[in-house]
């Protein structure tokens, strides 16, 4: 969605095991977390926003966009697991 250039988006992946690899080194203990929604459940959520007065504010231009890329963020997920999985910070 533009949030960055490929070339961006590849240095990134290149420098995030390096930096976790430093934290670890420096001491800290690194545990990461990913919280994940089926594509199912996530359009039930957006539904149910939709519907509801309390909760459509919490509709927001780029979450409606990203409904459409579901499978595609789902891959760049996998790729940015694939690329920061190290056994220092797995």
């Amino acid at each position: 969605m533009g949030f960055c250039t490929e070339d961006e988006y590849e240095e990134f992946l290149r420098l995030c095991p390096e930096f976790e690899c430093a934290l670890v080194r420096s001491g800290i203990v690194l545990i990461k977390y990913w919280f994940s929604v089926s594509n199912r459940e996530q359009d039930r959520r957006f539904h149910a926003r939709a519907l509801e007065r309390h909760k459509y504010w919490k509709l927001s231009p780029m979450d409606l966009e990203s409904r459409s890329r579901w499978a595609q963020y789902s891959k760049c997920k996998d790729d940015m697991f694939f690329h920061t999985d190290i056994p220092q910070a797995p």
